[in-house]
């Protein structure tokens, strides 16, 4: 033991150097933590100035509540906050800095300056220090109520940290990113970005809606705001509101995802699950969804001291949130229409409006009437209505059959017809009156395409895609009117898992059941599967149950066997979708048109493809330099 080296404790220097490798990882990193003292002093206006990329100089100012003059040596103390006092404060912390760390560890490894005044404050004054050195010099100094923090040659004393940062640019674009996510969270405060004696960000204050719709295009961009819906929904303590982007408008990474619990910016994997499962069926394999989404909730459920950078956090209820998030983004994904895709135009001049058997009345003939005998469930009120008495009423419905039927009903559901010739489109009457959002058919375009005219100018449809997604959300509504039905296996299948798995199952045995499923434990870590759903006899139901289970144990909740059964379901809907080359009339034509405007998450077909487009008159006419 006589060289085993003696415990003792770190000298203050040393540990805030070691506290700075959890906090000051790059310039962007200083950049997010001084930003964050700012808006918590109440700062309405930041100006932040940069050259090459923070590395030299990092310096912000704010308008903010500044510190006093005696307290100012003790701001680069390590664990001096004014902003926690007790345990009952650290639990419901809403400011969005709290450990005291911050200036602390930036101090160490830069050449710090702190200026500061207070409104009551005859004078500012200001305190310095120098990496190892760590011993302020305080002394006064020229400046106006509020905080200046400048921060220079990052890491001049640790070069081993120093070459780890990249270029100039990537460091800048890192930095930019900061001011972009707090300016999301902060609309009532201005952000003003420099680099290099350049201005690169100037964003005002934003007090009301279409101020902050502003913003929002300014840092997403002005396509991500056309292409978003607007969410507002509170219940249960909980409140989402913000953007979501529509499923054709997803990026090849997940680099416009912005997400925020109580005004904080999060990445958390609860909520990721959340909205990657709210997208699931209407999203482009490989694609990420984009948002823009603020949640609000009691911050004595939501604990935000979980790591040093507080990009994590955690629920005290997680499937509760998780719920209230799926629930929400699946919904407004499934309620958009044709009429909310459409950009807002001036109407052109009206299109021949068909009516009867042209307008699709009487219902959709040979393979588009889906086979109402079937599975026909009572449609949802369609957003527009014409407003005389001669629009478009959908069939009749009739009765349902049983879920666990749908196989035996697959070749009645999908047997096709005869073919019929396509009409002209020089046969619609020529009334006019209200256009629907798809408008009316005028042709076919080499038996893949529809093309229609509506108030705007154009629409294509992929009539296969379009009746894919028709098929499959009338699949999905009876199955789960009706309910699943269960297969008894003859030999019941033995299952080995851990204890905690164990008791997950048996603490969710009714909901499997409900799904299909009887497990039944047989010892501490045995577990047998005797009935698993008729649908999905041909999966493998051990590893189906293993995975739900983790699901379980993770998140709280699980919709594995809900994705394998629309995976079926979808696979159904795609065989028996209307093929290429199907010669359509107009008045299947318009009939399908009809059933997109009313129908859920009819913009993407269940592979996540768009299934029509709108081409303006803007548009149009620039193809043909109309008006130049």
């Amino acid at each position: 033991m006589n060289g085993q080296p003696r415990i003792q404790l770190l000298s203050p220097r040393l540990a805030n150097q070691i506290a700075a490798g959890e906090v000051v990882e790059r310039p962007a990193s200083v950049l997010k933590e001084l930003l964050e003292n700012s808006l918590d002093a109440g700062a309405r206006r930041v100006d932040v100035e940069v050259e090459q990329g923070g590395v030299k100089l990092l310096r912000v100012r704010d308008d903010g509540g500044g510190i006093p003059a005696e307290d100012l040596p003790l701001a680069l103390a390590r664990h001096a906050t004014s902003k926690i006092r007790d345990l009952e404060d650290l639990e419901r912390v809403m400011s969005l800095g709290f450990r005291g760390e911050a200036l602390a560890s930036i101090s160490s490894v830069s050449r710090l300056t702190l200026t500061s005044r207070t409104v009551d404050a005859e004078q500012a004054w200001q305190v310095e220090t120098e990496g190892r050195e760590m011993e302020a010099r305080v002394q006064p100094a020229a400046h106006p109520v509020g905080t200046s923090v400048e921060v220079r040659d990052l890491f001049f004393n640790t070069p081993a940290r120093r070459k780890f940062l990249r270029a100039e640019k990537t460091e800048f674009d890192h930095l930019q990113e900061v001011v972009r996510r707090l300016a999301l969270a902060r609309f009532d405060v201005a952000f003003h970005l420099r680099h290099n004696g350049k201005g690169v960000l100037n964003l005002h204050e934003a007090p009301d809606d279409t101020s902050k719709a502003r913003r929002v295009a300014a840092v997403c961009g002005s396509a991500f705001l056309e292409q978003a819906l607007p969410i507002e929904v509170e219940r249960g303590g909980l409140r989402l509101w913000g953007w979501v982007g529509l499923p054709t408008f997803s990026r090849s990474q997940a680099d416009l995802q912005y997400f925020y619990v109580n005004g904080r910016m999060v990445r958390d994997k609860l909520v990721a699950h959340a909205v990657r499962q709210a997208y699931r069926d209407v999203l482009f394999n490989g694609r990420h969804p984009t948002f823009v989404l603020f949640l609000e909730l009691d911050p004595g459920v939501v604990d935000v001291n979980v790591h040093p950078t507080k990009h994590e956090v955690r629920f005290r209820d997680s499937r509760m949130v998780h719920d209230f998030l799926y629930g929400t983004l699946h919904r407004a994904l499934g309620e958009v229409r044709p009429e909310d895709q459409l950009a807002a135009s001036t109407p052109a001049e009206p299109v021949a409006r068909p009516s009867g058997l042209a307008a699709g009345e009487f219902g959709p003939q040979g393979e588009m009437s889906l086979a109402a005998h079937v599975l026909e469930r009572p449609a949802p009120e369609p957003a527009w209505r014409p407003a005389g008495s001669g629009g478009y009423r959908p069939a009749q419905p009739a009765p349902a059959v049983p879920a666990g039927e749908l196989q035996g009903a697959y070749r009645e559901f999908f047997a096709p017809l005869p073919e019929t010739p396509a009409a002209s489109a020089r046969s619609l009457p020529e009334e006019q009156g209200d256009i629907p959002p798809l408008g009316y058919a005028l042709a076919q375009l080499k038996g893949i395409y529809i093309l229609a005219e509506n108030a705007q100018g154009m629409v294509l449809v992929d009539m296969h895609a379009a009746h894919e997604r028709i098929t499959y959300e009338r699949l999905k509504s009876a199955m789960a009117s009706e309910g699943l039905r269960g297969q008894p296996l003859l030999v019941p299948q033995s299952l080995a898992v851990s204890q905690r798995e164990a008791d997950c199952a048996e603490e969710h045995a009714d909901w499997f059941r409900r799904l299909g499923f009887e497990l039944q434990r047989l010892g501490p870590e045995t577990l047998a599967i005797r009935q698993i759903p008729a649908l999905l006899k041909q999966a493998e139901a051990s590893r189906l149950v293993c995975d739900v289970l983790a699901d379980l144990l993770e998140y709280g909740t699980s919709d594995r066997i809900q994705a394998h059964l629309n995976e079926l379901l979808a696979t159904m809907a795609c065989h028996g979708a209307v093929r290429a080359n199907r010669r359509l009339t107009v008045p299947e034509m318009n009939a399908l048109l009809r059933d997109m405007e009313h129908t859920e998450r009819s913009g993407q077909c269940n592979h996540g493809r768009p299934t029509w487009v709108q081409l303006g008159m803007d548009e149009l006419d620039k193809l043909f330099l109309r008006g130049r």
